[in-house]
């Protein structure tokens, strides 16, 4: 990556960090309003066959677009893997188990 993207990239990842003055129900209301943003732009899609570039990045091919279902795809994956992980996290707190 050149000096740009690294900056870039640093900066992507400092918008994953939660503010010591940020409550739980202002990041729900992010998180929902991020939701009800997706859920209107698939409810105008006319096809989720559409594609779109993909940016310039290091981890997609050069050139390379998706479609609107393989986006979709990505992202209900992406949240059943993060999903997890926070299952995870919260069983060694607190012990409780869903499953087994």
């Amino acid at each position: 990556m050149s000096p740009a993207d690294a900056d870039s990239s640093a900066h992507h990842a400092t918008t994953f960090d939660v503010d010591d003055d940020e409550t739980l129900a202002a990041l729900r209301q992010r998180y929902e309003e991020a939701a009800r943003s997706t859920d209107e732009l698939i409810m105008t899609l006319p096809s989720l066959d559409v594609s779109h570039r993909l940016p310039e990045a290091p981890w997609f091919e050069q050139g390379a677009s998706w479609s609107a279902r393989r986006v979709l795809l990505h992202i209900v994956a992406e949240t059943a893997q993060h999903a997890g992980h926070a299952d995870i996290i919260r069983e060694t707190i607190d012990g409780a188990k869903t499953m087994g």
